[in-house]
């Protein structure tokens, strides 16, 4: 499995779409529009390839000077469970270290806080509807 930064607009972009849409998006009954995904050209993409294959994905949008917001962080259902988020959230936070940002924060699904807890993120606020669905706030200092 290698990881990696992609570009917005990009052969990988097309892939991470389709990923985020099938896995994140389309069980809720949403799609993307061309405005969502013009915004997403200054954020940084990575992703998990094998070979040619994605397998997960993530986006960083840039808050401010010191915090980065973790978005969109997605892995092919059947891949679950296998290490490969654990892989792209490690790569994402040595990425923003390089940056020099100083904190990662996010939305987490209530189904994904579990996960995010095992790698130091911390529960901030009260529960939140988002997307049809509970979130919780989420952060980590770098």
């Amino acid at each position: 499995m290698g990881l990696k930064q992609i570009d917005h607009g990009s052969k990988e972009y097309k892939q991470v779409i389709q990923l985020r849409y099938s896995v994140m998006r389309e069980p809720l009954g949403l799609g993307f529009t061309e405005e969502e995904l013009e915004m997403e050209a200054e954020n940084i993409h990575i992703a998990a390839f094998e070979d040619e294959e994605i397998l997960g994905c993530c986006m960083l949008s840039k808050v401010d000077n010191d915090i980065l917001q973790l978005r969109q962080m997605a892995v092919k259902d059947k891949l679950q469970r296998k290490g490969i988020g654990g892989s792209i959230l490690a790569f994402a936070e040595n990425v923003s270290r390089d940056k020099g940002f100083k904190k990662i924060i996010m939305h987490s699904r209530d189904t994904a806080v579990g996960f995010y807890e095992k790698f130091g993120y911390k529960i901030k606020g009260e529960p939140f509807i988002e997307v049809k669905i509970p979130h919780r706030i989420m952060e980590k200092a770098l």
